[in-house]
């Protein structure tokens, strides 16, 4: 009896409590908030993923007429196993803190485009050493994350390597003195003139 007394005597309290005009704005704003954060939350990450597509990556003809051709025509394209890497899987971090720094560069690749930077062939080419530099130093700092997201060296079979890339990958690479994009340069697009290019032989 006590019990239900007490029920009664919370019920009636919360009831007094919504009839509030005050209480009842502050619940319906809270709800409206975390469904507008939701929303925004929801859209916000689906318009980064589609950045993260090739099909994005390509949208514009200064990719898709230069880089991408010469992608086309390497290992990583189109292969034995038939596994690809797409442009996103080489070139955007796949956790998100470092996703958001990275997409937060690519705007100044956005200006760019809307300045024509490399609209051309010509231009492309006048701008492609500084370009594949700055990109080389990016994957070197971050220690070639990308490229160890399917590359690890600690799974290598060096019995099915020759001789140089045993050597370079179990000494070079697991003393952390280099990291993938010292050697690799020119793997998935042609490489610029390299004269002057530090540590190039």
């Amino acid at each position: 009896m006590a019990n239900t007394t007490t029920k009664r005597g919370l019920i009636a309290r919360y009831g007094a409590l919504l009839k509030r005009p005050s209480t009842v704005a502050m619940g319906v704003i809270l709800a409206l908030g975390f469904i507008a954060g939701v929303v925004f939350w929801g859209g916000f990450n689906t318009a980064l993923e589609m950045t993260n597509t090739e099909t994005f990556c390509i949208g514009c003809h200064e990719m898709e007429d230069n880089v991408y051709q010469e992608y086309k025509e390497t290992i990583h394209y189109s292969n034995r196993s038939g596994v690809r890497a797409t442009c996103p899987d080489c070139h955007v971090p796949k956790d998100w803190t470092h996703k958001i720094v990275r997409k937060i560069q690519a705007s100044q690749e956005v200006w760019g485009k809307l300045t024509g930077f490399i609209n051309t062939r010509d231009k492309f080419l006048d701008h492609r050493k500084e370009m594949a530099l700055r990109e080389w130093q990016r994957m070197k700092e971050s220690d070639s994350r990308e490229c160890r997201n399917c590359h690890n060296f600690e799974y290598m079979d060096f019995s099915e390597q020759g001789k140089r890339s045993v050597s370079m990958h179990s000494t070079a690479l697991a003393s952390g003195e280099k990291t993938c994009i010292d050697c690799h340069k020119g793997i998935a697009h042609h490489l610029p003139d390299m004269d002057g290019v530090e540590g190039w032989h």
